[in-house]
């Protein structure tokens, strides 16, 4: 199976992560957890410029074109194998990121950007996808306080906004796909709603 977990900036899912691996390998699964951008060497160098604040000047389109490089990468090299050897893989972030922040965000056609997607991963799509939903300015607030600010937190408020109902616009073209949770709550229990979620698709007898 393959899981992953979606959000505007500061939703928690980099937290959130390790403790549903965790949770899912003591229920008997072998679990592989990687991120977007990243998660294989080539990834993580596109990744570093993707984040670097100094790249303030790259164009929305080179933006989408890194995205797709290192998410080729990682889909061959990591994902596949790993889902076809039984197991189950967790992303933190996959393409629906593009189409929510390029597409949405930026106002890229969203057409465009389904046909590089679908190159890009070969036609691989999640089987669950969680959007931990929070709002903006509550997790740009979190990513601030912690540190962690990388050229995309960068962007202006109005972006972040768009973003957010990209996602919102996703879930309701997918419904069956996609599973929404309030990520403004404490963190152990936006987890207990997650592997609820997980444990609901996997069947795993709590």
């Amino acid at each position: 199976m393959f899981i992953t977990l979606e959000g505007p900036e500061g939703s928690g899912k980099t937290t959130q992560l390790p403790k549903l691996a965790d949770y899912l390998r003591k229920s008997g699964f072998d679990v592989l957890t990687t991120r977007e951008p990243g998660g294989t060497s080539i990834s993580e160098q596109i990744r570093t410029v993707l984040h670097n604040l100094e790249n303030k000047e790259m164009n929305p389109r080179t933006e989408i074109l890194l995205f797709q490089a290192s998410r080729a990468q990682l889909v061959e090299q990591v994902i596949r194998p790993h889902l076809a050897k039984g197991g189950v893989v967790i992303s933190d972030r996959y393409a629906d990121s593009t189409l929510a922040y390029q597409g949405y965000g930026h106002q890229v056609d969203i057409e465009h950007l389904r046909v590089l997607v679908t190159f890009a991963t070969g036609g691989l799509k999640p089987d669950l996808t969680i959007l931990l939903d929070v709002d903006v300015e509550i997790g740009l607030r979190r990513k601030e306080l912690k540190g962690e600010w990388n050229r995309l937190d960068a962007y202006n408020l109005e972006f972040h906004q768009r973003v957010r109902q990209g996602y919102i616009h996703l879930v309701r073209a997918e419904p069956q796909r996609w599973e929404v949770i309030d990520a403004s709550q404490p963190p152990i229990q936006v987890q207990s709603e997650i592997r609820r979620v997980v444990t609901e698709r996997l069947q795993i007898n709590k």
